[in-house]
């Protein structure tokens, strides 16, 4: 039996194959660390890269100030200071020349109303002169005229507060202005960036984003000024213009009440 048992062995052709060794603990260990080593020096490089990216961002981000923003606009933002300076002086200039005071005084109406009814003219000018008002630059040239033709003073009034009118609107009219041309020179400024942008790409920068960035910035903060310049300037001529029509209405009327008093 067991010289049967040996002839099988060696008749069997697994018999003359030799199985390979185990890998041992110490060889799995030393092929993790490769991969490990190889995949670390893999990566490197685009860790190194995004760790610079990260540095340049955060280093464009604290020199982003006011001043920066003002040199890379590019020439539009001179003319858009300007107008900036325009504006805000145009808006306290207007705010204060169109105060109630400004056009006439209680006071004023009522003791010129008193010398207009006892025929006291030159009291009643002396009164409308004294605070330096519009209701008093428009009707003391006008009171004279009351002892001989009424209708004749009502036109000198009226004409005087005209020519007021235009002298106080001018001011408000130049915020339009403002209001209007701010824009347009932000969209001009828009049209120089991109010109200067397309003269860079046929230099041969479209693979290179940063040198594009000058131009494209320039073009984008030349709007934003010009919009935040106009659209506060518009929103200021309208108020501005609605106070003062207010005013004048309200002048017109305290004339009118003075010149009634000669009647009555």
């Amino acid at each position: 039996m067991k010289t049967l048992q040996n002839r099988l062995k060696k008749s069997s052709p697994v018999a003359g194959l030799a199985l390979p060794p185990r890998p041992s603990v110490g060889s799995r260990h030393s092929k993790s660390s490769q991969l490990r080593t190889w995949l670390v020096l893999m990566l490197l490089p685009t860790l190194l890269h995004a760790q610079e990216a990260t540095e340049v961002v955060d280093n464009a981000e604290d020199n982003l100030n006011l001043w920066t923003l003002i040199q890379q606009g590019g020439w539009a933002m001179y003319p858009l200071g300007a107008c900036s300076l325009a504006m805000f002086f145009l808006i306290f200039y207007s705010w204060k020349e169109t105060s109630r005071k400004k056009f006439f005084t209680v006071e004023q109406v009522q003791t010129a109303s008193a010398a207009t009814a006892s025929k006291d003219y030159t009291q009643g000018q002396n009164a409308l002169a004294e605070p330096n008002t519009l209701l008093g630059r428009a009707l003391a040239p006008a009171l004279p005229k009351l002892a001989s033709n009424r209708e004749k003073a009502e036109n000198i009034f009226i004409e005087n507060l005209e020519a007021e009118e235009n002298t106080v609107s001018q001011w408000v009219t130049y915020l339009n202005v403002v209001a209007s041309v701010a824009p347009m020179i932000g969209l001009l400024g828009t049209v120089s960036g991109m010109i200067s942008a397309f003269q860079t790409i046929g230099r041969g920068g479209m693979g290179r984003p940063e040198l594009l960035a000058g131009n494209i910035g320039e073009a984008l903060i030349t709007t934003a000024t010009g919009l935040v310049i106009g659209i506060p300037a518009m929103i200021a001529y309208f108020v501005l213009k609605n106070r003062l029509n207010t005013a004048m209405i309200a002048t017109a009327q305290a004339g009118t009440e003075v010149l009634e008093t000669h009647e009555s």
